[in-house]
């Protein structure tokens, strides 16, 4: 009896987080071609539209990207993944606001790799809520990865390019 219910359950949330998919913005052609980071792009989540699903009857403000199914600001959401989208994402949680990269060796610089972690840490556009940590390693004469340091500024210029891609976002959003 109780495996009804929660069998009975489970098929009910299925069936509603189904009905949520209709509101879905779409994601530019082509621009990811893996397919768990377009549907991250497309939905914000993977549970719903632009903002996933009020789990707590939360009201949108004012045209601000501010949603109460994730607790991020979903242009700052999506100008990150935007912004790293060359990188292999390890993970990414819209409801925590964490994008995690892998490793990443550019082909023109190929004893040298790096990864970012971005934290997306409002639902408002602004600049404090972004955290931005970007890691490097360069091989050695054996092959071995050894940390290397990485240039304050560098964070602060990917910390810029977001800003600068989710105010674009904000701006295309506004003139629909």
């Amino acid at each position: 009896m109780r495996f009804a219910s929660s069998a009975s359950l489970l098929v009910l949330t299925g069936v509603l987080l189904s009905a949520c998919s209709g509101n879905v913005a779409p994601a530019p052609e082509d621009q990811y071609p893996d397919s768990d980071t377009e549907r991250l792009y497309r939905y914000g989540s993977l549970a719903g539209g632009e903002g996933g699903i009020s789990l707590f009857g939360g009201k949108k403000k004012g045209g601000e990207g501010e949603n109460s199914g994730i607790g991020v600001n979903s242009f700052l959401w999506r100008a990150t993944l935007d912004t790293v989208s060359f990188m292999p994402l390890t993970s990414a949680d819209p409801f925590g606001g964490v994008i995690l990269t892998d490793w990443y060796v550019n082909p023109q610089v190929p004893g040298e790799r790096t990864k970012v972690q971005a934290y997306v840490m409002s639902r408002e556009l602004r600049a404090d809520a972004l955290k931005v940590s970007l890691f490097r390693q360069v091989q050695d004469s054996k092959g071995n990865w050894k940390d290397a340091a990485v240039a304050a500024e560098t964070n602060t210029k990917l910390e810029d390019a977001i800003l600068s891609r989710a105010r674009e976002l904000r701006q295309a959003n506004m003139g629909k």
